[in-house]
């Protein structure tokens, strides 16, 4: 495959090479997205940007949501196992080969989707989708092997348990749903060491099949990739494990410690990813404050800002929070004070997000919100990271790819009344509260 690779974009550049008086340019005309579904379900997606580095990902629907309390914490140990002996390749041969040409490989997952990268130079892309194919079609977790993750499982734990932040949200989930996305991303306590080679491959095995698959690339011709899906990810056919419906709940979780700072999460069910209520829900969430746009600065924006500040005047940090999922959603603020004033904060934010419920947004407003959405949703695309990750999450979910202007037309269509009424599904809607540190001076959720 590489020498009719390089054959091919030696072929494109001949052919596209112009010159003006004494100087040689090389332009290449630019290309849209494409997307190709196999008969085996196998999403392929790419576009040709004529990098001379490539991004190629394996996306598949296998993350935390598709754990069983039987194998709770299994795609934590997944997420560790990418570089391990495969059938194809011992784990030193990955290292060792994707080093040798200046790549790197990577994964990462969440509670949707386990995501595996490679980056390297566009004539080494043979090189590293061997080791790529190996690490998501021929796993072996050799029990000895999977053993010896346990001592990094233990580390991941021990460093998340150091955030407030990621304990916050992690709980937030668990006191959401009943199921599904309650699965936390990270191996609970009672499994660490419990998980076997067994499981990890019928995890796989349930989940890793070519319909729940999409391999999408950047910097990459879309023959080639699709050529590349059809001889080696055409693997196991079938839907495979389609996961129970998250059912909400609402419910609170208390973290307390001694830190002196407070963080603290209020949310109600909003709306799945995909859906103009989802939208909807991402405007409000500009039009609310959704975090600094000027380093250092005091987002003079922000509504919740605005609102905690009349509120009280000792040092705090709160945005809204918005997180879309296949099926569901959660909507609400998210609030990190002082101890002594956690619940003058939080009340305070609550009541900004009532206030718009009962219309207390102006067109200049929603103007300003739309803009930030807008600019933070194209601005994530500037990065091959970000744009290889938008093209995957769509074309896994939806088997298409929306591009950035028609989304942008989407988010001029919401009006006023479609902010209003999420503002009031959040304020209708039962709650779910999680919080940590000196929860003295924090109400429980019943009392806000």
């Amino acid at each position: 495959m590489k020498s009719g690779q390089t054959r091919l974009y030696a072929a494109q550049a001949a052919r596209k090479v112009e010159f003006t008086g004494a100087a040689e340019h090389v332009k290449f005309q630019p290309q849209d997205v494409q997307v190709t579904r196999l008969p085996s379900g196998l999403v392929i997606a790419s576009m040709e940007n004529y990098s001379p580095a490539s991004k190629i990902g394996v996306f598949i629907k296998a993350g935390c949501r598709y754990e069983t309390p039987e194998n709770q914490g299994v795609t934590h140990l997944l997420r560790l196992a990418s570089n391990l002996t495969t059938k194809g390749a011992s784990a030193f041969k990955i290292c060792r080969g994707v080093e040798a040409v200046g790549g790197s490989l990577s994964v990462s997952s969440s509670r949707e989707n386990m995501i595996y990268t490679v980056d390297c130079l566009r004539d080494d892309i043979d090189t590293v989708m061997e080791y790529l194919i190996n690490v998501t079609t021929a796993q072996e977790f050799r029990p000895w092997e999977v053993s010896d993750l346990t001592p990094r499982v233990k580390m991941d734990k021990a460093m998340a348990a150091q955030s407030d932040q990621i304990g916050v949200i992690e709980g937030l989930h668990g006191a959401a749903y009943k199921n599904a996305l309650c699965n936390s991303l990270y191996c609970p306590n009672h499994m660490v060491g419990n998980i076997q080679s067994e499981d990890l491959h019928q995890f796989v095995q349930n989940n890793f099949t070519s319909a729940r698959m999409a391999l999408v690339g950047l910097g990459v011709d879309h023959t080639v990739l699709k050529q590349v899906g059809e001889q080696f990810l055409n693997i196991r056919s079938g839907a495979g494990s389609t996961g129970a419906t998250s059912q909400y709940r609402g419910g609170e979780v208390r973290f307390p410690n001694t830190s002196s700072m407070v963080h603290a999460a209020v949310v109600s069910q909003s709306a799945a990813a995909g859906s103009s209520e989802a939208l909807a829900f991402s405007v409000l969430q500009h039009l609310l404050g959704a975090g600094l746009h000027v380093k250092r600065g005091s987002c003079a924006s922000s509504k919740l800002v605005q609102g905690v500040t009349k509120a009280t005047a000792d040092p705090f940090d709160v945005s809204a929070f918005n997180a879309s999922y296949s099926d569901s959603g959660l909507f609400g603020v998210y609030t990190i004070s002082q101890a002594a004033v956690a619940g003058d904060v939080i009340k305070a934010a609550l009541a900004q997000v009532k206030a718009v419920a009962d219309g207390g947004v102006t067109a200049a407003d929603l103007t300003r919100a739309k803009a930030q959405l807008k600019g933070h949703f194209l601005m994530s695309l500037e990065t091959s990271e970000g744009f290889l990750e938008a093209m995957g999450t769509q074309a896994l979910a939806e088997g298409t790819y929306c591009s950035p202007e028609e989304i942008s037309k989407k988010i001029d269509n919401v009006s006023l009344t479609d902010v209003a009424n999420a503002a009031k599904k959040f304020v209708s809607g039962k709650k779910t509260m999680a919080s940590s540190g000196n929860l003295s001076k924090t109400p429980f959720v019943d009392e806000i």
